[in-house]
């Protein structure tokens, strides 16, 4: 701007009707109508001027809403002009397989990137009740040049093809679908189909799943849940194979009947609640070939005449099956299939324990641990005390270095009690206050989601006296406990301390512990260990 007589002028006025938007190159445009992520919107930008008409035609990425339709998004895509897509998103509301499958039959061969679909269910329908409206599958064209598609389909049904190559695939996702069709969904993923395929996630599934079989030597990652199968068997026979897989997550799988994997290179084993189906059990019938697996968790029942895990020589991490610390008989069995399982094991370096505590009677003793060095002990007291059983978990790991307490909620929880039950056989033996215990190796304790109970304080006192060579001490408490609580229950753990200890208190939970949960338990205490 120039300056008259130390003003400043105003800028030029520009001539009317001049446009010096619409004169910016057409990839700027572009760009800007891609910050819309909405193709409906930048169509309606066509109105602007004849220089907009077909801009939005030639974006390389398609974002629709649910008010556009799947009418609207077929017509969109059949006006499209671009050369190739790099992103579709899709959301549409209780639409139909034949309309989904008419726009994805326009978009398959000039998709080069990212598919994502997801149908919602109405309010007034369940998901299954969409699912059961509709007779017909979507019939899911090859998409050769995708890299990614992520379908969520409400429980649609979902036919994969029979036929074609899905070069570029590297992510495939798969939820709310019922899958149906010819073509089962573990011959379309396996190598021969999907040839770069690195991650396979299938949640929420049902349909064709049975005796589930795949051969792949590109998958790093199988992510399963909660899949139901149609008839009585259940899964049936599940079989894995790959040179390349990394990390296998099993959770929620309607009986399975034998699990068999062979993955050389595999660091992950993650299996919860696969071998039941309705009311009935399975045992679990399992061969597992993985040597060079480093994280191992396990919760299901086991039996080594019916498991087989073979060389795990690389094995650094090890979750099991809750144990009942005080329990009926009906606990017993399921105790022994948490104690089976570690005491398969001569050495563990971590071991994730979970306890439960129910209103019983009576205690229920564990004999033996192997070698422990890191140990993680979520506990879940339901207002009991729990000093007792952990002074005896204790006590069969005396050579534990590090040591991780977490005392999650239970669903349904309000508040912490403070005191048991009379006659409660919770703080039995009562003389664990008073024993000596020597934790010689223990240098480090982490304490998560602290209530600040009477409970606490007491384990706290004597862990404090059993670990002689404690270095560091560090506690979250749970963001229930007022400011108040916390810092006097805070300055009382100080009072149970030496002055080596470095006792340490964060405000937000233990990121090292969020982590770990997240993991499944999985990647050790911190990363330095």
């Amino acid at each position: 701007m120039e300056h008259i007589d130390g003003e400043i002028a105003a800028p030029p006025r520009l001539p009317p009707g001049e446009d010096r938007l619409s004169a910016l190159p057409d990839d700027v445009l572009i760009h800007i109508l891609l910050k819309l992520r909405d193709a409906a919107a930048a169509a309606q930008t066509s109105v602007l001027s004849h220089h907009w008409r077909r801009l939005w035609a030639l974006l390389p990425e398609l974002c629709f809403h649910p008010a556009t339709g799947p009418q609207g998004i077929r017509a969109a895509l059949e006006s499209h002009e671009a050369p190739s897509l790099r992103r579709l998103a899709v959301e549409v509301i209780d639409a139909t397989p034949e309309s989904l499958a008419a726009l994805l039959l326009i978009a398959a061969p000039r998709l080069s990137g990212d598919l994502q679909l997801i149908n919602e269910v109405g309010q007034n329908q369940t998901d299954y009740e969409a699912a059961e409206a509709e007779n017909g599958a979507l019939e899911l064209p090859c998409f050769e040049n995708a890299t990614s598609i992520r379908l969520d389909l409400g429980y649609l049904a979902l036919a994969v093809p029979p036929l074609g190559v899905f070069a570029g695939l590297t992510d495939l996702f798969l939820a709310g679908v019922d899958l149906r069709g010819p073509c089962m969904l573990s011959d379309a993923a396996s190598s021969l189909r999907c040839p770069a395929l690195r991650k396979l996630t299938v949640h929420h599934a049902r349909g064709r799943l049975a005796n589930f079989a795949i051969h792949s030597d590109s998958l790093l990652e199988i992510d399963l849940k909660d899949l139901q199968v149609d008839g009585a068997l259940g899964l049936g026979k599940f079989t894995i194979h790959s040179e390349s897989l990394l990390q296998i997550e099993l959770m929620n799988l309607q009986g399975i009947q034998e699990l068999t994997v062979f993955a050389p290179a595999l660091q992950m084993l993650n299996v919860i609640h696969c071998f039941a189906h309705g009311v009935t059990y399975n045992q679990p019938v399992a061969n597992i070939c993985a040597p060079q697996l480093r994280f191992l968790k396990w919760n299901e029942a086991y039996d080594p005449s019916s498991t087989q895990f073979g060389n795990m020589e690389n094995l650094k991490l090890v979750a099991t099956y809750p144990f009942f610390v005080y329990g009926q008989d009906t606990h017993r069995s399921q105790n022994s299939f948490c104690l089976r399982l570690i005491r398969h094991f001569e050495l563990i370096r971590r071991l994730r324990f979970m306890l439960i505590y129910v209103p019983v009677s009576s205690f229920l003793y564990i004999t033996r641990l192997p070698e422990i060095t890191r140990l993680a002990l979520d506990i879940y007291p339901n207002g009991h005390s729990f000093g007792a059983s952990v002074f005896h978990v204790l006590g069969m790991c005396t050579g534990v270095k590090k040591l991780l307490f977490t005392l999650p909620s239970t669903p349904g929880q309000t508040k912490a009690q403070t005191a048991c039950p009379s006659g409660c056989a919770c703080d039995q033996p009562p003389n664990w206050k008073i024993q000596k215990l020597a934790l010689n190796c223990l240098q480090e304790v982490q304490i998560c989601e602290l209530r600040g109970t009477e409970h606490e304080a007491a384990l706290m006192k004597q862990l404090f006296d059993w670990a002689t060579v404690l270095e560091k001490v560090t506690i979250a408490f749970h963001g229930s406990v007022p400011e108040s609580k916390a810092k006097e229950f805070f300055q009382m753990l100080q009072s149970f301390s030496r002055p080596e200890i470095c006792v340490k208190q964060v405000v937000a939970p233990l990121a090292e512990n969020q982590a770990f949960l997240k993991r499944n338990a999985y990647r050790g205490f911190s990363k330095n260990t």
